[in-house]
């Protein structure tokens, strides 16, 4: 995932207008953005803005939506893949942080904005906060299925870590290291496994 034109986005109006909007927050950022910048990227009418998007806030939730669809696709895939249970840890920490690195304008605002983006935009937070730590869980249970040390994450313990992988990007992307999010893959690995291990 190289930026906003790589998220998987349908190839009708409404993904045209999701990606608009993802080009122009890559251009000018989401808070000085305008409906009339998205239509402009998209090569919409506002008319067609308003038949499938009821403001820009409503077009910004379902771009936040199709981008963790497909981070968590991205975590998936790389703890599918082979090796033992820590080197699929460290392959989906290090694919999920490089795909948000990859798209730094797009990761500000989705780990920053979003926060101040009103009810609706926080509770899709807490959504996707839940959906990773949900991933934590299984990649830990699948761990415990090959070492009897491991023990699976409860969800208290999963939204934890996940709160806590969250804390250090946040901290990156503040002092502008979202390019840079994949050199944390070394500590967001060794909280998922010392976790892991030490719970009862």
């Amino acid at each position: 995932m190289g930026g906003p034109g790589d998220l998987q986005l349908p190839a009708d109006a409404r993904g045209r207008l999701m990606r608009g909007l993802a080009l122009s927050i890559v251009e000018k950022g989401y808070v000085a953005t305008t409906i009339a910048d998205v239509v402009r990227h998209a090569r919409v009418s506002k008319r067609t803005f308003y038949e499938h998007f009821s403001d820009k806030e409503d077009c910004y939730l379902a771009l936040y939506a199709a981008g963790n669809d497909l981070l968590l696709d991205v975590i998936a895939a790389a703890a599918a893949g082979p090796g033992t249970w820590r080197e699929r840890v460290e392959a989906a920490a290090r694919a999920y942080l490089t795909a948000l690195a990859a798209m730094p304008a797009l990761t500000r605002t989705f780990l920053l904005e979003i926060q101040a983006a009103g009810p609706r935009a926080l509770a899709a937070r807490r959504g996707m906060h839940a959906r990773f730590a949900e991933h934590l869980r299984a990649l830990t249970a699948q761990a415990a299925a090959e070492d009897p040390a491991i023990t699976p994450l409860s969800p208290a313990l999963a939204t934890a870590v996940a709160g806590g992988i969250n804390e250090l990007m946040l901290q990156a992307v503040e002092e502008g290291r979202a390019g840079e999010l994949a050199d944390l893959t070394g500590v967001a690995t060794e909280l998922i496994v010392a976790v892991a291990s030490a719970s009862p």
